[in-house]
């Protein structure tokens, strides 16, 4: 069974396709969304999803979230005893939702197609893949999150031809894709976006300011030690100033209170620097596809932060009409994903369509260029130009600098600048070449991009006929073979939470958190609920233990909704 993801940084879901149309799949807790949250409980058990975001402020040192923004690197994070590499958590994530469509649907998941921000390089796509394959999955195919979620708006049109763009805002990364649409082809033009820019920046601008309101307030707690409620404080206050004019922003710890209010007008000052940076990859996609903004027949908004008022204002003025919201902005991306599934299963009900990608930046090496008598390194040639239509391939002639040169370094970039010190260097490849008394001698270098987003390349000398294949070396955030088994020995390794405590440990995590946050009564009756919770826990009776928990769960909302503190 082949199944779409869109694993995402703040949240992740998950769908099929079944007879004819994608269907999102429900988690454990009977929820579409599952937070992109990873931990370990007091038993070292992994904890995927809404339990373990509750436990983010409660324990710390055993929960992590944000992940997929290091996907690619080196860096680790520490749950316990025991340092995990982005790859990995992603793939606790991956593996939750893969077994949430095994048990709803009865059959093993076997491939899947994982949705990733277009901007993402070669290093965050491997790693992406390598998630997969943690998670027991074959990735079938990567696809762009925008193009996905024009594959969701232009399936039940692919009779007709329209040309749109898919503004993409979402948790950590910001997306734009115009298409084209016509004959049964989607036809990506161009993509651009921003892999640092997302809902989360958004919350700690609100964040950085509520801490410079209290900066001179006596007694105000240190910030490394109510980070995560001052972030979940940020996330409603954002939420709830997309229908009220104002809002408090209000902080409850040991019984104290501190608070400030927000405005729209107080939003509009704050988010001002967030707003101009996403202009500017829409004004790039718009010149790249060389389309003007009356040629465009719909603005499709995607992703959970285009919600907020003054995203859609600013799409308005940029594009001089209001967007499309007629789609839900959380669930496209994995309805696309599932589409794509079907696409690769050669599905009847698809067999007319036909999707192309783009390479969405640009690809190249490093050069030296001769001043006179003087050489200088660090110049930039590019192979594939981005927005070039996927799968591409394309070769450049270079030559040796000295005839008795005797080896080259291939060092490979992704970026737009002329110098390669202001891009994305991915790895290097060091081949012998012959010494050539006669003169310098030629290389030619080939890049091949496929539809995944995975770049090969292949160094060829014709003065020997010999050819070599790039294996990129010295980048960190691709595994090895041997790294890959190592990492797979040790998620077997873990225990996974049982998946039918999941909504009993989500409340018992709930009521830690508002135990540590309350003082004085707030806090007896926290404590009162929760020995009643776990008495009925303890007597295995699932009709008593499901009255409780629907009567306690009611009674939170209510404590939580009147600020009960």
């Amino acid at each position: 069974m082949i199944v779409g993801i869109d694993l995402g940084t703040t949240n992740s879901l998950v769908a099929v396709w079944d007879k004819g149309t994608s269907v999102l799949v429900t988690n454990a807790l009977g929820q579409l969304l599952t937070p992109s949250v990873v931990g370990l409980d007091d038993q070292g058990r992994i904890l995927v999803g809404q339990a373990a975001r509750e436990r983010l402020s409660t324990h710390p040192g055993l929960t992590t979230a944000l992940f997929k923004r290091h996907m690619g690197s080196a860096r680790t994070v520490q749950l316990g005893a025991t340092p995990f590499r982005p790859e990995e958590l992603s793939a606790m994530l991956l593996r939750s939702l893969k077994e949430d469509v095994e048990r709803a649907h009865g059959k093993p998941v076997t491939d899947v197609v994982i949705s990733v921000p277009a901007y993402f390089s070669d290093a965050q796509r491997k790693a992406t893949r390598i998630a997969g394959e943690l998670a027991g999955m074959t990735v079938t195919r990567l696809i762009n999150e925008p193009t996905a979620a024009a594959l969701a708006y232009g399936l039940p049109q692919r009779g007709g031809e329209s040309s749109f763009l898919v503004f993409d805002l979402g948790g950590g990364t910001f997306d734009v894709s115009i298409l084209e649409l016509f004959d049964g082809v989607m036809e990506v033009r161009s993509s651009a976006g921003d892999n640092y820019l997302g809902g989360e920046d958004f919350d700690q601008l609100l964040v950085q300011r509520f801490l410079q309101t209290q900066a001179e307030t006596p007694g105000f707690p240190a910030t490394h030690a109510i980070s995560e409620a001052l972030q979940r404080e940020a996330e409603r206050v954002r939420i709830a100033l997309g229908q009220a004019a104002s809002c408090e922003f209000v902080l409850r710890l040991d019984g104290q209170q501190w608070q400030y209010s927000f405005t729209q007008q107080d939003l509009a000052q704050l988010f001002e620097p967030l707003l101009e940076r996403l202009r500017n990859p829409v004004e790039r996609a718009l010149r790249d596809a060389r389309i003007r903004i009356d040629e465009l027949d719909q603005i499709l908004m995607v992703g959970g932060a285009t919600r907020m008022p003054l995203v859609r204002k600013l799409a308005a003025s940029l594009f001089g009409r209001f967007p499309s919201v007629h789609l839900n902005p959380d669930e496209t991306v994995a309805h696309g994903a599932a589409i794509q599934a079907a696409l690769n299963a050669r599905d009847a009900a698809l067999e007319e369509v036909v999707l192309t990608d783009v390479c969405p930046y640009t690809l190249g090496i490093e050069t030296s260029q001769r001043f006179g008598q003087r050489l200088e390194a660090g110049h930039y040639l590019p192979i594939i130009e981005r927005n070039s239509t996927v799968p591409v391939s394309r070769v450049e002639t270079v030559c040796t600098v000295d005839e008795s040169q005797e080896r080259v370094q291939v060092r490979i970039f992704q970026g737009e600048s002329r110098l390669v010190r202001d891009n994305i260097a991915l790895g290097a490849l060091e081949i012998p070449v012959p010494p050539n008394t006669g003169g310098s001698v030629d290389l030619d270098v080939r890049f091949t991009y496929d539809n995944n987003g995975i770049l090969e390349c292949q160094v060829s000398i014709p003065l020997t006929g010999e050819q070599f294949e790039l294996v990129i070396e010295n980048n960190p955030g691709v595994l090895s073979p041997e790294e890959i088994a190592t990492c797979l020995q040790n998620l077997a390794a873990l225990k996974v939470h049982p998946r039918e405590q999941q909504v009993n440990t989500l409340l018992v995590a709930r009521l830690e958190r508002l135990y540590q946050e309350s003082l004085g009564e707030h806090r007896q009756q926290i404590d009162h609920w929760a020995n009643l919770f776990q008495q009925a826990l303890a007597s295995q009776d699932e009709r008593v233990i499901r009255q409780a928990r629907k009567q306690l769960s009611e009674r939170l909302d209510q404590f939580e909704h009147q600020g009960g503190f």
